[in-house]
């Protein structure tokens, strides 16, 4: 059986308490970020890290003798693994933010590597193996229609422009509140699953057709 030598590490907190004369918080902050004199430090026990693994070499004794092991991701340093972790979210909120900007369904892409995060968020948290491949990305949806408040914000101005039973109202008395309150009532109370089961039909009948003409082409 072969022998491995493991270095396991645990974070030890030191602090020290000393008085910062400052205009504000933040300026007292920076001062004593710093001040190199820690001369009265402490050690907190208490508040250790947990133990985790830094190191593995084959055989026995023999801590950086040769080329380390890869360390298997369940044993490395938790607040690590979400700190990375917190890098790969942002990077998919990015994209995503893009996209909707772009007023475009998220991509392929994006779906995978959103799926692969999700099942490594939950492995951190289980403190298990990362997963090798990314899991099964759902399919892509479709944006049908987007309710914009810009747009009901035209819409108020076109209303008051005819609607004389407004008169003395003008469109800025209505306010940015009462568009976002209002369109929030409009989305969640209306009920569109007609209209999407009529696209969902559409949909499927015209990649029918694309399906037939292709293995049809006569």
């Amino acid at each position: 059986m072969p022998a491995y030598t493991i270095e396991t590490t645990y974070t030890l907190p030191i602090f020290r308490h000393a008085t910062y004369i400052a205009d504000s918080p933040e300026a007292a902050c920076k001062a004593a970020l710093d001040d190199d004199n820690w001369e009265s430090l402490k050690k907190d026990y208490d508040s250790s890290g947990e133990i985790h693994v830094t190191g593995i070499w084959d055989g026995e004794n023999t801590a950086y003798a040769g080329s380390p092991i890869t360390i298997p991701s369940q044993f490395d340093e938790a607040v690590q693994r979400r700190a990375h972790h917190f890098e790969i979210l942002l990077g998919l909120l990015k994209m995503l933010f893009h996209d909707v900007q772009a007023a475009r369904s998220p991509s392929g892409e994006w779906l995978a590597k959103s799926s692969w995060a999700i099942a490594r968020g939950e492995a951190i948290l289980a403190y298990a193996p990362d997963p090798t491949e990314p899991a099964d990305a759902p399919k892509p949806c479709h944006i049908l229609a987007r309710l914009e408040e810009e747009r009901v914000r035209s819409a108020i101005v076109a209303v008051l422009g005819v609607d004389r039973d407004f008169d003395g109202l003008s469109p800025a008395s209505v306010s940015d509140a009462e568009i976002q309150s209002a369109c929030a009532s409009v989305a969640t109370a209306m009920d569109l699953s007609d209209a999407v089961s009529n696209a969902e039909f559409h949909a499927a009948m015209a990649a029918i057709r694309a399906a037939y003409r292709r293995l049809h082409p006569d």
